[in-house]
């Protein structure tokens, strides 16, 4: 991580940037995973998650995350229960001070197990705009750690934890 003279890191007092995430699981036992539009390089997807807006409740956000990244409407998920702590990540020091206007560290987030109730017709990359994934599978969830950028594996290591034997 970048340090200016002395040894301090310019970024240590920065607060984490709330987010939720949604692990959606079809009736197969599958969880969806999008590649992001953003990554060129490497073969990277993810769950789909998200910042929450000020006064937001989390349930709310992780709705509305879920539906601007896949399509999916709040009639076809059934949010089954969240992560028992919030789960923080920094962000690698490449990024460090780049991401988010530069005004956060990493993320504090907050994990949904979602049911997916709908047909794989009812997922829509491009329900919002700007759409942040091109492409998207179903992958068995013991995969999830393996398809993540590497700062975040830790992160999809304690969701699937968490979140195993309920999937």
């Amino acid at each position: 991580m970048p340090k200016q003279a002395g040894g301090k890191d310019p970024f240590a007092k920065l607060p984490y940037r709330p987010c939720v995430g949604v692990m959606l699981v079809n009736h197969d036992g599958k969880v969806f995973v999008g590649k992001r539009i953003d990554m060129v390089e490497g073969d990277i997807w993810q769950m789909p998650q998200g910042g929450v807006d000020p006064g937001e409740e989390l349930p709310e956000a992780a709705f509305r995350e879920l539906y601007e990244e896949t399509g999916v409407k709040r009639e076809d998920a059934l949010l089954v229960t969240d992560t028992r702590d919030e789960l923080l990540y920094d962000l690698p020091p490449e990024l460090m001070g780049k991401l988010w206007g530069g005004k956060y560290r990493g993320q504090r987030q907050t994990w949904f197990l979602a049911r997916f109730l709908g047909g794989d017709a009812d997922i829509d990359l491009e329900a919002h705009d700007p759409a942040e994934f091109c492409e998207w599978r179903w992958v068995d969830p013991e995969l999830l750690p393996e398809l993540i950028v590497p700062f975040k594996k830790a992160v999809y290591r304690a969701v699937l934890e968490e979140f195993r034997p309920m999937i």
